[in-house]
C-alpha cells in the first residue's frame, strides 16, 4: 500500500474522491481514469507555482476544468528524503490528472523521490529547470541547470528509469548571457536522448544576475517564435509552451504550433478563465454554467477540510479573483479579506460572501470581461 493510499489521499479511484465536491441538486463531476489520458491533457495545463498551486488550490481548479493537467508546486529531492513526505505530497483523488515536480540536480536522489512520487500516485514527474531564485541557485537547481545540459539528461534518464510514468523537464529559453538557440537546443538534445516525455519551455530567458524571481517573470522579452522553431525541430517530441500567456483565446492560437500551453498567473489571479478551458480547448462542456455553481460544490470539500483543522483562509486565498466583471465580486471579496482569517472563520463566511455576487452564466461573464 502507497503513503498515499494508507492516507486516503491520492487514491487511484478518482471518482469516488470525487463525491467530496458533487452538488445536490443536480450537478456532478465525474473524474475518469487520467492515465489514458495524460497526453490529451498536455494541450492545457495550470503551471507549477511557488505558494500558489497547493492541493487546496490544486482541488478547486478541478471543478473549473476536467481535462486541464495540474501541477504542484515545486518540491526539493531534500524535502521528499527527509521531510514529511505525507504533508508534501498527498492530494485529493479528484486532482488527477496531476504532475509532481521535482527540484534537485542529483540524478540518484531524483530517481528515489520519482518512484515516491508514482507511488503517492501521481500522473507525471516534472524537472525544474526554470525557476530562478537564489535559493534554487545556491542548491545547484532551477535555472541555473540551463548551464548544465548533461547533468540535465543525467537525471532525466535516471528518473525514466525509475517510473513508468512520464518524465518531463520545464525550462527557460536560456539564461544570462546564453545564446537562446544554442543553449535550448543543447538541452533538448540531451534530455531527448535520456528518453524525455516532453518539454515545458517558458519562452523568456532568466536572467540570474541583476533581475528578481519576480523581474523575471516579466522583463526579459518573450520569444515564442523560438519555442515554435523548436517544435518544428522535433516535430515528434511533445513541447509545451509558457510565459505571458493571458487568455484561453491566446493558447488556442499557440496550440496552431505547439502540442501544449501552459498558463501560470492568469490561471491562479483570474480562475475564472479555467471555465472555458474544456468547451474552448478539449470540445467538451464546462463543469459548471457559472463561477457561483463551481463554488457552491466546492463547499463539501472546505467543510471536510475544516474539520480536518485547515483554516478557512487557507482555501478562499485560492478563489479570490474567481467573480471577474460580475455584480458583487468586490463585496464577495471584501467580505472574505475581512472574515475569512478570523480564528474559527467557518463555512458560513463563504455562504455570506457568496450571497454578494448576481448568478451570471459563465459565457456571460467572460463576454463582458474580453
Amino acid at each position: 500500500m502507497s503513503p498515499a493510499q494508507a492516507d486516503g489521499d491520492g487514491s487511484r479511484n478518482p471518482r469516488q474522491c470525487a463525491m467530496g465536491f458533487r452538488t445536490e441538486p443536480p450537478k456532478t463531476i465525474e473524474v475518469p481514469d487520467t492515465r489514458m489520458q495524460i497526453t490529451q491533457s498536455q494541450r492545457f495545463s495550470v503551471a507549477p507555482m511557488m505558494e500558489w498551486t497547493d492541493r487546496r488550490c490544486r482541488f478547486f481548479h478541478r471543478l473549473l476544468t476536467r481535462h486541464a493537467l495540474l501541477y504542484t508546486e515545486m518540491v526539493t529531492t531534500a524535502a521528499i528524503l527527509h521531510g514529511d513526505r505525507n504533508r508534501l505530497l498527498r492530494f485529493d483523488g479528484a486532482e488527477h490528472p496531476v504532475a509532481l515536480q521535482l527540484g534537485g540536480s542529483n540524478p540518484a536522489d531524483l530517481a528515489q523521490c520519482a518512484r515516491i512520487g508514482e507511488a503517492f500516485g501521481y500522473d507525471e514527474i516534472n524537472l525544474n529547470v526554470g525557476c530562478p531564485s537564489d535559493r534554487v541557485q545556491e542548491g545547484r537547481f532551477g535555472a541555473c541547470l540551463m548551464a548544465e545540459p548533461t547533468l540535465v539528461g543525467e537525471c532525466v534518464a535516471a528518473m525514466k528509469a525509475a517510473v513508468s510514468i512520464p518524465v518531463t523537464v520545464k525550462c527557460r529559453i536560456g539564461i544570462d548571457d546564453q545564446n537562446e538557440e544554442e543553449a535550448l537546443d543543447t538541452l533538448t538534445a540531451s534530455v531527448r536522448t535520456a528518453g524525455v516525455d516532453g518539454l515545458i519551455v517558458h519562452a523568456r530567458k532568466a536572467w540570474l544576475s541583476g533581475l528578481s524571481p519576480k523581474e523575471n517573470r516579466h522583463i526579459p522579452p518573450l520569444n515564442y517564435d523560438r519555442v515554435y522553431r523548436l517544435k518544428k525541430a522535433h516535430p515528434d517530441l511533445t513541447i509545451s509552451i509558457n510565459g505571458g500567456i493571458g487568455s484561453i483565446k491566446a493558447a488556442r492560437e499557440h496550440l496552431q504550433f505547439v502540442d501544449g500551453v501552459m498558463m501560470g498567473r492568469a490561471a491562479y489571479q483570474e480562475p475564472w478563465r479555467l471555465l472555458e478551458v474544456d468547451p474552448l480547448l478539449f470540445g467538451q462542456p464546462a463543469p459548471f454554467a457559472s463561477g457561483k455553481d463551481a463554488l457552491e460544490a466546492l463547499f463539501p470539500y472546505i467543510e471536510r477540510e475544516l474539520a480536518e483543522g485547515t483554516r478557512l483562509h487557507a482555501i478562499t486565498r485560492h478563489i479570490l479573483g474567481l467573480f471577474h466583471a460580475v455584480p458583487g465580486a468586490r463585496a464577495f471579496r471584501r467580505h472574505i479579506a475581512i472574515h475569512a482569517v478570523k480564528p474559527g472563520a467557518g463555512i458560513a463566511v463563504l455562504r455570506d460572501a457568496l450571497d454578494q455576487v448576481m448568478d451570471m452564466p459563465s459565457q456571460m461573464t467572460h463576454t463582458t470581461a474580453a
